[in-house]
């Protein structure tokens, strides 16, 4: 299902999005990009490996329980004209896992895709390129988590298939292709090494996606990293890949 979902609806989408995007700029409904930059570069007029850090800085203090003080109001009329987000995060729908907080940033600062299993789908990548193609957004970080209810699910299917209720089936089958190895490997700490494996395999589908984003890392001006949320502690540790 999945690769026939990226055959089939990926391409004719983000031709759409951008046919779309190209259209209102035209006419006027969306400003040029940077329209609203004042003398100074915007936030994400920065590296790769700078957002990165200042990612990984923020969930420092997050873990440590020392966020840094927010005024919410301030900037608020600023970001009403514009966002610069230094990040895009492609993470999970669970409950426990917010990347705002996790990372300590505030409104305008991160773009967040969030869907049960933080695989890619058709309007998941469109919303990347988005980020990318727009927003001029120098990261992106697919986002996993410990004890995450999706693979479980996808553990349990490819070990003992069985019918699943409503739509979960659609997020399995998704899901399957990413953690179906380590499944078959066995071993100890199978959902942690299917955490890790699923992570690893969107972030090479995100990496190569065509046109958008795979131009932008060829080019440096965008990284995509993986990572995994530690529900315990309340640490990321970004994937070596």
């Amino acid at each position: 299902m999945c690769d026939q979902l990226t055959r089939d609806h990926v391409v004719p989408s983000r031709r759409r999005f951008l046919e779309a995007g190209l259209g209102l700029l035209a006419l006027g409904f969306l400003p040029p990009l940077n329209a609203y930059a004042d003398a100074s570069p915007p936030q994400n007029a920065i590296s790769p490996d700078a957002a990165l850090r200042r990612l990984m800085q923020g969930n420092a203090r997050y873990a440590a329980n020392q966020l840094g003080a927010k005024d919410f109001s301030s900037g608020r009329a600023a970001r009403a004209k514009a966002q610069y987000p230094i990040a895009a995060i492609l993470g999970c729908a669970d409950s426990r896992v917010a990347p705002e907080l996790v990372f300590d940033q505030g409104p305008g600062d991160i773009f967040v895709i969030r869907t049960a299993g933080n695989y890619l789908s058709a309007d998941g990548l469109a919303s990347l390129e988005y980020a990318v193609g727009v927003l001029k957004t120098p990261l992106i970080m697919v986002l996993g988590h410990s004890e995450c209810g999706a693979i479980k699910a996808t553990i349990n299917e490819i070990k003992q298939p069985a019918p699943l209720p409503g739509h979960i089936w659609d997020i399995v089958d998704a899901v399957r292709p990413g953690v179906a190895t380590a499944v078959g490997a066995g071993g100890t700490d199978m959902l942690a090494k299917a955490i890790g494996a699923n992570v690893d395999y969107n972030v090479l589908r995100v990496a190569s996606a065509q046109p958008v984003i795979s131009e932008a890392v060829r080019s440096g001006s965008v990284k995509v990293v993986g990572a995994v949320y530690e529900l315990a502690t309340g640490k990321v540790l970004v994937r070596q890949t």
